[in-house]
């Protein structure tokens, strides 16, 4: 009848007894579910609101002649409807990896050549920040069968929020080390680090602390959920580590071709 909060007591500890466990934990797993998805949709119609609120107050005010319409203020409403294509994509891709059917387009590759691309990208990034981004390889790391554009975006994902919280004259470091199975890329940074009690959480959607791996305005606050999705598409699997002003290292295992 929709009342998902339901116990049964445990008399013993036969086969009734761990049945009854079971409807305990199943009951429980109900609750959790059902509150992260009300949560969810919370979010997403707040995220969706903000946008729209802002678009929706320059048309009122230029077509009532309140404003003039100038460049800058057509900037702003492209810039506000560019986030909520942002937003839309992002959630398309969530959507698609909780339904198993995100399209990966595999091809063979190396971990040097993915850690080569994303030093490129991004090392100017980096260093206009007067942050040191370097990229090492342990061994020979074994061919990957990905999608390169994807494990691009996790990359590029992870050493973005890593130069946004790596204090200036700080270091990024990814790394590819190789075993029997793949090979593990981690991107690791000497910024503010993430509480303990944040950890848990960074990959959760929407999940905004400050001092942790927030997102900024312009951005949908779903990048690190999109991460995890991508990583887990791919059969591999994301870890996090972290100390409070020491640093952070995000470890991805991807399986070899």
């Amino acid at each position: 009848q929709g009342n998902l909060e339901q116990r049964v007591d445990v008399h013993s500890r036969d086969e009734i007894g761990e049945l009854a466990d079971a409807f305990n934990g199943m009951s429980a797993q109900l609750v959790q579910s059902n509150q992260a998805r009300q949560q969810m949709t919370a979010d997403i119609a707040h995220e969706l609101r903000n946008p729209l609120m802002v678009m929706t107050g320059y048309i009122e005010a230029l077509r009532e002649g309140v404003l003039q319409p100038t460049p800058q203020r057509y900037d702003m409403m492209y810039e506000e409807a560019q986030h909520l294509q942002r937003l839309v994509a992002d959630l398309r891709t969530l959507s698609l990896a909780d339904a198993g059917e995100l399209p990966l387009a595999r091809q063979r590759t190396t971990a040097a050549a993915l850690l080569e691309r994303t030093v490129e990208a991004y090392g100017p990034v980096a260093a206009k920040k007067g942050i040191r981004l370097t990229g090492d390889v342990e061994g020979v790391p074994p061919e990957l069968s990905v999608d390169v554009e994807r494990i691009v975006q996790v990359l590029a994902n992870l050493v973005t929020n890593a130069v946004r919280h790596t204090p200036e004259g700080g270091e990024i470091r990814l790394l590819a080390k190789p075993d029997r199975h793949g090979a593990t890329i981690t991107v690791a940074d000497t910024g503010e680090g993430i509480a303990p009690d944040v950890l848990p959480r960074v990959f959760d959607r929407f999940y905004r602390v400050d001092g942790a791996r927030s997102q900024n305005g312009d951005e949908s606050g779903l990048g690190l959920a999109i991460v995890k999705s991508i990583i887990t598409a791919h059969g591999g699997t994301i870890t996090v580590d972290s100390e409070v002003g020491v640093g952070t290292t995000f470890s991805m295992w991807l399986p070899g071709a």
